[in-house]
This record gives C-alpha cells, structure tokens and sequence, in this order.
C-alpha cells in the first residue's frame, strides 16, 4: 500500500504533468476551413477563439472579386471581437459555475 507521502508525491505529479498539458494545449493550434477555404478560423488547443479569415468568395460567392480587402479586414476584425468577447463570457460563466460547486477551491484545469 502507498503511504501518504508516496500518495502527495503522486499528486505532485499529476498536477505538474496536468499544468505542462494544459500550457502545451495554449501554444497549439487548431485550423478549420470551409466554403471551400472561404473562411479559415484558428482556435488554440483549449478551444480559445483565436482567428478568422475571410475570402471574398465568403462574402459574394458570386462576384469575389468585387468584395474589396478593406471591407474583408472590417469583417474579420468585427467576428473576431465578437467570437473572443463570447469566448470570454463563456470561460467566465464556466468559472462561476464550477466555483460554486468546488466551493471556491481551484481544482486545475477546471477553469
């Protein structure tokens, strides 16, 4: 049987190994396309908005050419803000909610 020591050394472990993960996740990168590369969006290995690009074609399947660079950028500028407030509200609602049920101890990789 494991005494208490080699238990705290374990969990010791775990947390730290759990951390790396987690941190490791962070830098990753996840990249999607659709429309046929008409949007691209980038996520981080934790599901975190991070990106989207758009085509022309993602705006004016029928005409691309006519969607100019300024109105494509405007675009991207207006869901990113949009995708990383929700992003936000998400992560902290998820905080709330799990702080209630854990009684306000940090369990990581919870939140």
């Amino acid at each position: 049987m494991m005494n208490m020591m080699q238990v705290m050394q374990q969990a010791q472990k775990m947390q730290k190994k759990f951390k790396e993960t987690q941190e490791e996740l962070e830098k990753s990168e996840v990249v999607t396309t659709s429309g046929n590369g008409a949007v691209t969006v980038t996520l981080t290995g934790q599901g975190k908005f991070k990106a989207i690009k758009l085509t022309g074609a993602a705006i004016n399947p029928e005409n691309p050419e006519s969607v100019d660079k300024d109105t494509i950028e405007m675009l991207e500028d207006l869901l990113t803000e949009a995708l990383s407030t929700a992003t936000i509200k998400a992560v902290n609602q998820m905080e709330t909610k799990m702080k209630s049920i854990t009684g306000g101890i940090s369990i990581p990789g919870l939140f």
